[in-house]
């Protein structure tokens, strides 16, 4: 970052700019800095694996120390270094080579490492080094920031199952009263789906290739014939903790880069679900928010306790989903070959994940300002004795009274029922004392089903 204290002021993007401290995690993942950084260890460990491989007798396997000085350089590049990549690189006008300079450069003085230093980048197109970089970059977010935060969203949300498993709420189906449920039924219920989702984001592949210009290994074969390219390949991705891809063109075909983006774009979908739940559940008073001193809700209505939280979080979500869905359909797509639209697409993937980083945090940030109002709840569900027609009708099938659907809709369709009338038409009816008695007892707010159980399960 500048140190121009007015940098944020002038920032393009809101990540560099008024939200620049929510995203620091992601910084030196997906910045210029990280790619540049990732880039360095992929070929680095690139030499390493041919100073190992018998069949390459002008390249000798390295000594402990030598081996360290290189990994040194990857682990320990700093944000200086990159400034000297990106200074080579006004005269290559070549990223990747520009890394392949400083490498060379860092190394040429090097007694042991000099005269090695031909094969640094031996072999290999820019994208071979490229989709490495791209894979191991998205695997640490993956792991530790996307995971995490996931985790500490869905702990959230069950604790919050747990606390209010019991308590009762009226549902709305399209909007209208519908069967009654529990708060902590309804949370569960996107804990189950954020579990379901944050499994297929933990388990999808992470593809990577380094096969050369076209993926038939020319120029590896050409230089040593002799050697089983493929099988050599695949030992060195698997090696960086990546999943091997055989067929490629010149780039690796980004499905996998896809299938994160797809696993994380419906994460945030159910996310934005669940926003806007809760912003409706908040207008209806069945929650309250906590107000923090000196906070304005409105520049004119002193009143207001607005839900900006679920607001700000469900749009960081859909600005996220937009790139996102963008480079599922985009990536997988490159012309014959290869062609150059995915470099400056893969560029924006740290803007993606940045805004849905955001989302989460806004989204923990209002659940925590949220508490039950049971009183408000409890005054919706005895408004609504309408929706215990279900619950009678049912007995009456059970039972072969006539027409007992027809008769509730003629009783509570487009009409006021309230608790006295309901216990009439319940009255009157020619059931077994036991069942009759049961629907006599039960209320808007008894009438819940197995919520309560289900809630505390997840």
């Amino acid at each position: 970052m500048s140190a121009d204290p007015n940098a944020q002021l002038l920032a393009l993007s809101p990540l560099d700019g008024r939200y620049a401290g929510k995203v620091d995690a992601l910084r030196p993942i997906f910045s210029e800095f990280g790619l540049i950084k990732a880039r360095v260890k992929v070929e680095v460990e690139w030499l390493l694996a041919l100073a190992e491989e018998p069949g390459i007798a002008e390249l000798a396997p390295f000594s402990a120390a030598a081996a360290a000085r290189l990994r040194a350089l990857a682990a320990d590049l700093s944000v200086a270094d990159a400034a000297r990549v990106k200074e080579i690189e006004r005269t290559t006008n070549h990223d990747v080579k520009a890394v392949e300079y400083l490498i060379k450069e860092r190394l040429k003085d090097d007694a042991e490492l000099g005269p090695a230093l031909e094969f640094v980048h031996f072999a290999c197109t820019s994208e071979d080094i490229n989709n490495l970089s791209y894979a191991l970059m998205l695997s640490e977010a993956r792991q530790h920031v996307l995971l995490p935060k996931l985790d500490q969203l869905i702990q959230v949300l069950r604790t919050m199952a747990h606390e209010h498993a019991a308590l009762p709420m009226l549902s709305r189906t399209h909007g209208q009263t519908a069967s009654p449920t529990t708060v902590g039924k309804e949370i569960a219920n996107v804990v189950a789906r954020l579990l379901r989702q944050g499994e297929t984001l933990a388990g999808a592949p992470m593809p990577g290739k380094i096969n050369g210009a076209v993926g038939n290994y020319n120029a590896h074969v050409a230089a040593y014939p002799d050697i089983d390219w493929p099988a050599f390949s695949q030992r060195f991705v698997t090696s960086l903790g990546l999943d091997w891809q055989p067929y490629t063109t010149q780039i690796e075909p980004h499905d996998g880069i896809a299938e994160i983006c797809d696993a994380q774009r419906r994460i945030d979908t159910i996310c934005i679900d669940l926003c806007r739940d809760v912003w409706g559940y908040i207008s209806l008073g069945y929650f309250k928010q906590a107000v923090k001193a000196g906070e304005v809700g409105s520049s004119t209505m002193p009143h207001k306790v607005n839900p900006i939280d679920f607001e700000n979080a469900e749009g960081n979500f859909g600005i996220a989903n937009a790139l996102f869905e963008h480079f599922a359909a985009k990536l997988p797509i490159s012309r014959w070959q290869r062609d150059l639209t995915d470099s400056t697409v893969l560029r924006a993937l740290g803007t993606a994940f940045g805004h849905a980083l955001i989302g989460y945090d806004a989204l923990l940030r209002g659940l925590g300002k949220l508490s039950a109002n049971p009183e408000r709840l409890a005054a919706d569900l005895d408004a609504a004795w309408e929706v215990l027609a279900e619950a009678v009708q049912t007995v009456m099938r059970r039972h072969g009274l006539p027409n007992p659907y027809e008769q509730l809709k003629a009783l509570t369709r487009g009409q006021g029922i309230n608790e006295a009338s309901m216990r009439e038409f319940i009255a009157s009816l020619d059931l077994p004392a036991a069942d009759k008695q049961r629907l006599l007892a039960m209320t808007p707010g008894s009438y819940s089903g197995l919520a309560e159980r289900l809630a505390r399960e997840i």
